[in-house]
């Protein structure tokens, strides 16, 4: 097992911007990667990105200009929540360990003046083997150790059997490693109070950054079409809906001669892609997409919306001002999706259907509905991207400043 295949790309560590450090890992979809990207792009406007990325990176995505990427030996969740590595070369085992030495690696050869990780410890407990390690790192830093920050979505999974014990042993260790939490939701919509309820107070400050919605030019001259469009984000949990929608698309051709419109998504498992192909053909009105560079404009060029109900996948609705049908993913612990979806129907900002309720008549009867149904526009604060990289900047420059003037100058970033 070597650094071969994975290594640190050549670079300079000294940069005129402070370096930060973010690591990303999406295990099931894409969901977490698309926002951490959209953030990513929005930092590197005023940090120099290292990006860590722990998962697959889609064969068609495209990665922003002006961020430093480097993929980690990429590891997956199978659908028994177990780990495995993505990459032939390496068993779990031995991909976990060259995924630690890469990312010590990587800190070390860069000195990053800030650490922004994805989700852990309020999720990814399974990755903490590599991550306890770069937190215990940035310790032994002293005065001239980085801020380390943590980036979550809006609403945490809060069904666990040992829910009290993990959300303890998450506030225990933001305490004691983490300079802040950053909540990319407006408090309006969903407190992290509200999911997360620890035995004893977070310590930590929590800044709310709004909602991340995509980048991307105003949508506002688009112009609608009479017609369907169903996505399931990355498409690896998609089947189930895409096989009703393609049922009720035959009744909806029939009754109203609407078009469909399917977007698989690039991890949709391939058997499933061309279980979908065939049953396409003899299907009227429907075009079928693997993979589509940009669906905010598809959403914006289409009448309706039925998709299931992530974080990055609500943004894209709302940005699009889209009458949308969610059936949101619910598997074992996962609610995630479900509290989502209700707090938004409440809004009025789109339908619900709960996935074990799904049936071809009844998203027949919703989409004939979403034709007369018009989205109120939330009073939602959405400039989460933008407020992010203030809140950092701001928290860095608050840092630097009160060190002594050599202290400043170690950091290789002075404020004035």
């Amino acid at each position: 097992m070597s650094f071969t295949d994975y290594k640190i790309a050549s670079g300079q560590p000294n940069s005129a911007k402070p370096v930060l450090f973010f690591y990303c890992q999406h295990s099931l979809g894409m969901g977490h990667l698309v926002r951490a990207l959209t953030l990513a792009e929005t930092l590197a406007e005023r940090f120099k990105v290292i990006f860590l990325n722990g998962g697959r990176f889609p064969d068609n995505a495209v990665a922003p200009s002006g961020i430093e990427i480097i993929n980690l030996p990429p590891l997956g969740m199978s659908d028994d929540n177990q780990l495995y590595s993505q990459d032939g070369q390496y068993s779990l085992a031995e991909a976990h360990v060259l995924r630690r030495q890469l990312i010590l690696a990587t800190f070390t050869h860069y000195q990053p003046q800030i650490i922004f990780i994805e989700l852990f410890p309020f999720g990814r407990k399974k990755f903490a083997g590599e991550l306890l390690p770069l937190l215990k790192a940035t310790k032994r830093c002293g005065e001239n150790r980085p801020l380390v920050f943590c980036s979550l979505r809006d609403i945490m999974v809060n069904a666990r059997k040992d829910q009290t014990r993990h959300d303890d042993r998450a506030r225990w260790l933001v305490d004691r490693y983490f300079d802040g939490v950053l909540v990319h939701s407006d408090p309006k919509f969903a407190s992290l109070e509200e999911s997360f309820k620890p035995s004893k107070p977070l310590k930590a400050s929590v800044y709310y950054t709004g909602f991340v919605l995509p980048r991307g030019e105003s949508l506002e001259k688009s112009i609608r079409h009479q017609q369907v469009l169903v996505s399931a984000g990355g498409g690896m949990v998609g089947t189930p809906l895409f096989q009703v929608a393609i049922k009720a698309q035959r009744v909806l051709w029939g009754k109203l001669k609407l078009p469909m419109t399917l977007v698989a998504g690039p991890f949709l498992p391939e058997a499933d892609w061309l279980e979908l192909q065939a049953q396409s053909v003899t299907c009227p009105g429907l075009t079928l997409h693997r993979h589509v560079p940009n669906m905010i404009h598809l959403l914006a060029s289409h009448s309706i919306s039925v998709s299931q109900c992530g974080y990055n996948t609500v943004m894209d609705i709302l940005k699009s001002g889209i009458p949308a049908l969610v059936v949101p993913f619910a598997r074992g612990q996962e609610d995630e999706q479900t509290n989502r979806a209700k707090r938004l129907e409440q809004l009025g900002l789109l339908q619900v259907v709960a996935a074990n309720e799904l049936s071809v008549a009844k998203l027949v009867a919703k989409i004939e509905q979403l034709l007369n149904f018009t989205p109120d526009v939330a009073a939602l604060e959405l400039g989460g991207a933008a407020c992010t990289a203030d809140i950092i900047h701001d928290l860095l420059s608050s840092h630097i400043t009160h060190l002594p003037i050599e202290k400043q100058m170690a950091t290789g970033v002075i404020y004035v």
